[in-house]
């Protein structure tokens, strides 16, 4: 798990990647999480499967390493669950949740 700490230093830590998986439209109401990346759950199998100019060029960020650092968030942290199955089934090896979510760092930022 991911702590809120350590979310709010991803910033500081170019090589962990913080992905969000809720829908554009979530993103849109609520904003999103400084360095977090927006891949919608249902995006996500197919843009891990990029090649990484593609990636890039969609996400607007070099793609993650199979052992980079990923960090994954949603609303509450139960779509996180799936995105986690995802990532590890092609073969991403350090994958994390943070655990609350959107929902905690709004809270704790006064959101």
């Amino acid at each position: 798990m991911a702590t809120y700490e350590q979310v709010k230093d991803v910033p500081n830590h170019p090589e962990v990647f913080l992905i969000d998986v809720r829908r554009k439209d979530e993103i849109k109401q609520t904003g999103s999480i400084p360095a977090s990346i927006n891949i919608p759950l249902d995006e996500l199998e197919s843009a891990l499967q990029l090649d990484g100019d593609n990636f890039k060029s969609k996400y607007g960020r070099c793609k993650p390493e199979k052992d980079s650092k990923i960090i994954l968030s949603c609303r509450s942290g139960n779509r996180t669950l799936e995105a986690e199955k995802i990532a590890k089934a092609l073969g991403y090896t350090k994958v994390v949740l943070y655990k609350g979510s959107w929902q905690d760092w709004a809270k704790r930022e006064g959101l």
